[in-house]
C-alpha cells in the first residue's frame, strides 16, 4: 500500500459505519477550542514584541543608534524562527510516535515560560551586553517550542474535523492567531495610555510578557483533558505492537517520498506567512519610525495599535466565513485570490499607507489585511492534507518551520534593511509582490482537498445520519 493511501486500508470504500471517523460534536468544540489558545499564547507573544519593539530598542539595545537598534531588535526577533526548524524536527516526529495530545501539552507551556522569562529580565543598563543575550536565550526557548506548536495545532483540528467542515473548523486556529495579536496591541494600547513614557521605559513593558504564563496554563488545561484525534487513534489500532511512526523513519519518509508536498506546502507557507509578518510585526515600526525617519509625518504608536487592532477585529470577522467558503468552493480558489491579489495590491496597499493620512493608512492595512486572510482562513485546512497520518504531524512541522523560518521570520529584519540600504520605501510592497508570485504557482499545481478524506484516513462525518447517507451514496461493492 502506498503512503498516499495510508497504513490501514483507509482508501477503500467504506461499507458500514465504523469504517468511517464519526466525530462528537461538544468534543471536536473542545479540540478546536485547545489547539485555539495554544494559538492564542503562541502569537500574543508575537504581536507583543512586535508592538514594543519601540521601547524594546531603548530598554535592550540602548548603547546603538536608533536605526540600528531595530534592526538588531528584530534580529532578535527573528532568532526564534531560526530555531523553529530544529524545534519541528525535536517535537514534528515525536508527535507522529507519542501523540499530538501530549506533545502540544508540552509546546504550549515552553511556549508560555519563553515569554514569561522575558518580562523578568533586567535591562542594559543595568547588566549591560548580557540583557540582550538574554532575551536571545529567551526567544531560542520561544521558537523551539514554537516550532512543534503550530503544525501540530494544525494536525489536531484537521483530524478531528468532519471532512465537509475542515476549512471552517481550521479557520478558527487564525481566528486564535488574531486574537492573540489583538490582546497584545490591546494590551501595549492601553498601557501607552495610562502609563508614562518613563514608566513604560521602567517596569510597564514587563506586564505584557508576564501575562503569557496564565494563558499557556489554560492551553494545558485544555490539552489534558482531550483524548488522541481519532486520525491518530485508528493508526495506534491498525497494530496491536504499533506505537506511532518512528523519528528516523518519520524523516525518511518525509524527504524521499513527499518532496512534492514539502515545496507545495511551502509556497503557501512563504505567501501566507510574510504577508502575516509583514502586516502584524513590521508595519507597526514601519508607520511609527521608518516613515517618520525618512521626512513623512507618520502617526504615534497609539494610532498605529488602534489601526491595527481595528484590521486585526475585521479579519476576526472574516476568517472563519472565508474558512466555511472554502468547504463549498474548494481551498484552490481561495488561495489563487489571495496570490493574486498580493501581486496586484500588495504595491498600492503600501503607497496608501506612504500617503501619510489616518483615512490612507488605514485603508492600507485594510488592503493587506484582507489579503492576508485568505491564506489564513484556508491554510491550515490545506497543509494538513497534503501528508498522510504516520508522518502528519512530522511533515507538516518541519515544512511549516523552514520556510517560515527562512522567509516568515525574517521579514521584518530583510525589509528593514532594504529600506535602510536602499533609502527606496516602497519595498515592503515589492516584497509581497514577490511572494505573491509564489503562492499563485504553488496554489495552481496544488490537489484539491476540500470534502474528501484526510490521506491515511477513513472519510470523516459530522452525525451517524451523514455516515449512513455516505455509505448509501457508495453503493454494493462489486
Amino acid at each position: 500500500m502506498s503512503d498516499d493511501h495510508g497504513q490501514d486500508g483507509s482508501a477503500r470504500p467504506p461499507k458500514k459505519i465504523s469504517d468511517l471517523t464519526v466525530t462528537d460534536e461538544s468534543t471536536v468544540r473542545r479540540a478546536v477550542a485547545a489547539a485555539a489558545i495554544g494559538n492564542v499564547t503562541e502569537w500574543y507573544d508575537f504581536g507583543v514584541y512586535a508592538y514594543l519593539v519601540p521601547v524594546i530598542t531603548q530598554v535592550f539595545f540602548s548603547n546603538l543608534p536608533r536605526p540600528v537598534a531595530v534592526i538588531y531588535a528584530f534580529a532578535t526577533f527573528a532568532v526564534s524562527f531560526l530555531v523553529r526548524p530544529l524545534g519541528g524536527l525535536i517535537f514534528g516526529p515525536l508527535g507522529d510516535r507519542i501523540g499530538r495530545t501530549k506533545v502540544l501539552s508540552l509546546t504550549v507551556i515552553l511556549m508560555a515560560a519563553g515569554t514569561f522569562v522575558v518580562g523578568l529580565l533586567p535591562s542594559y543598563a543595568a547588566i549591560g551586553v548580557a540583557a540582550p543575550l538574554l532575551v536571545l536565550l529567551a526567544r531560542i526557548l520561544q521558537g523551539l517550542s514554537t516550532g512543534g506548536e503550530y503544525g501540530g495545532a494544525m494536525t489536531f483540528i484537521a483530524e478531528y474535523a468532519a471532512d465537509r467542515r475542515r476549512g471552517f473548523l481550521g479557520s478558527w486556529l487564525e481566528f486564535g492567531t488574531l486574537t492573540g495579536y489583538a490582546l497584545g496591541a490591546t494590551l501595549v494600547t492601553l498601557l501607552n495610555t495610562v502609563l508614562s513614557h518613563d514608566q513604560m521605559l521602567a517596569w510597564g513593558w514587563r506586564i505584557p510578557f508576564m501575562l503569557a504564563l496564565p494563558l499557556g496554563l489554560a492551553g494545558v488545561y485544555l490539552r489534558l483533558r482531550l483524548e488522541e484525534t481519532p486520525a491518530f487513534e485508528r493508526l495506534l489500532a491498525s497494530s496491536a505492537t504499533h506505537q506511532g511512526t518512528a523519528a528516523k523513519e518519520g524523516l525518511r519518509l518525509v524527504f524521499t517520498k513527499h518532496w512534492r508536498a514539502i515545496l507545495l506546502a511551502g509556497g503557501i507557507v512563504v505567501a501566507w506567512n510574510v504577508t502575516n509578518y509583514m502586516l502584524t510585526s513590521y508595519i507597526p515600526t514601519y508607520l511609527t519610525v521608518t516613515l517618520p525617519a525618512s521626512g513623512a509625518r507618520g502617526i504615534s504608536e497609539n494610532a498605529s495599535n488602534l489601526m491595527q487592532i481595528a484590521v486585526l477585529l475585521v479579519l476576526m470577522v472574516v476568517v472563519t466565513f472565508l474558512g466555511r467558503l472554502s468547504d463549498r468552493v474548494g481551498r484552490r480558489p481561495v488561495l489563487l485570490v489571495g496570490s493574486v491579489a498580493l501581486i496586484a495590491l500588495g504595491l498600492p496597499s503600501v503607497l496608501l499607507m506612504r500617503a501619510d493620512t489616518p483615512v490612507t493608512v488605514f485603508l492600507g492595512l485594510i488592503v493587506m489585511g484582507l489579503t492576508l486572510v485568505c491564506f489564513s482562513s484556508t491554510s491550515p485546512s490545506t497543509l494538513p492534507a497534503m501528508f498522510p497520518t504516520h508522518i502528519r504531524y512530522g511533515g507538516l512541522s518541519i515544512t511549516f518551520n523552514i520556510f517560515v523560518s527562512a522567509f516568515g521570520g525574517t521579514t521584518a529584519t530583510v525589509v528593514s534593511a532594504l529600506v535602510l540600504a536602499t533609502g527606496d520605501l516602497n519595498w515592503p510592497g515589492y516584497y509581497l509582490i514577490a511572494v505573491g508570485v509564489v503562492g499563485a504557482v504553488s496554489a495552481f499545481l496544488l490537489t484539491e482537498s476540500a470534502r474528501h478524506p484526510l490521506p491515511g484516513s477513513p472519510p470523516a462525518v459530522a452525525t451517524e445520519q451523514e455516515a449512513r447517507e455516505l455509505i448509501a451514496q457508495q453503493g454494493p461493492r462489486p
